[in-house]
């Protein structure tokens, strides 16, 4: 009987050290599309990560920005995480409904919502969609419009189709080799900080094939700028000229600003000299941005 009590106490123990601010998973929430774990103490802050990815690519903004309980969100399918209710369809946009829930679920009042590429493009649909659930958004490097960067001036979410297609069916039918071989030249494009890619590498190689290709196809096909008018929080997005883009840095404002236009009250800011990953190539002024947008 003693022993029986010990150990009970030892599992209490470890239970409530699992469930300490440190790290923590979030308690009385249940989903197949996403996991989410808190961390710290504060003002609620919700960090979504892009394609691929995992919540790796807060960690050093997390430790240098204390004083906020972090909600760090996993998508189902990426980073060796299982593909769950993924297995099919949409991706960005069922994952959005399920941060709503979310923050519904664990009565997280109007939460501020960062998401870096595809994160961002997933909080803006949460902003647009869901517009009292929030209280700020901040875009990290996204356009609301992917295939406009791959076509030609004028194109649509449907012009765009039969091109997105076709790169759908590509991703889905690459070999291991071939794919490693691309996730290491798009890192490479992506992130200027060789240090950091190695890791941005393992995460797109231990995401399921399928899952980020499907997500990769929603992304190109889905235009939010006809939404982002019913966006009614305070909304900063920050930017950056991609490498290899046949752009200036003038061009690239403009096309940020045109799209953009129809949110009300938008901060648009190009972080110079950074690739795609900004946290990590400029993660000094990365986070500098954070605060003054967490004040």
């Amino acid at each position: 009987m003693l022993l029986r009590r010990h150990l009970l106490k030892t599992i209490l123990a470890l239970s409530c050290a699992a469930l300490s601010p440190v790290a923590a998973w979030a308690a009385g929430f249940s989903s197949d599309r996403i996991s989410v774990k808190t961390e710290g103490e504060g003002r609620d802050v919700i960090l979504v990560p892009g394609l691929s990815s995992s919540p790796r690519v807060w960690a050093e903004m997390v430790k240098a920005v204390p004083g906020y309980r972090y909600h760090l969100v996993q998508v189902s399918g990426f980073a060796g995480q299982v593909v769950g209710g993924n297995t099919e369809g949409p991706v960005a946009a069922p994952v959005a409904e399920e941060i709503a829930r979310y923050i519904a679920v664990q009565g997280i009042h109007k939460p501020v919502v960062i998401g870096h590429s595809m994160g961002g493009s997933i909080g803006m649909m949460l902003a647009a969609r869901h517009p009292q659930a929030i209280s700020k958004l901040m875009v990290v490097d996204m356009f609301p419009f992917l295939g406009a960067m791959f076509g030609v001036p004028g194109a649509t979410a449907q012009s765009i189709k039969p091109m997105a297609d076709d790169m759908l069916a590509k991703m889905r039918s690459m070999t291991p080799e071939a794919r490693a071989q691309r996730m290491e030249g798009t890192i490479a494009g992506m992130i200027n900080n060789t240090a950091m890619r190695p890791s941005a590498v393992a995460d797109g190689l231990k995401s399921d094939q399928d899952v980020s290709a499907r997500a990769y196809h929603e992304l190109v096909t889905t235009d939010l700028i006809p939404e982002l008018k019913n966006i009614a929080v305070p909304t900063t997005v920050l930017y950056v000229l991609p490498n290899g883009v046949p752009l200036s840095a003038e061009q690239m404002d403009s096309f940020y600003k045109v799209a953009y236009a129809s949110v009300k009250d938008i901060s648009l800011k190009r972080i110079p000299d950074s690739a795609h990953f900004i946290m990590w190539d400029q993660p000094e002024r990365f986070q500098a941005e954070v605060k003054v947008f967490l004040k």
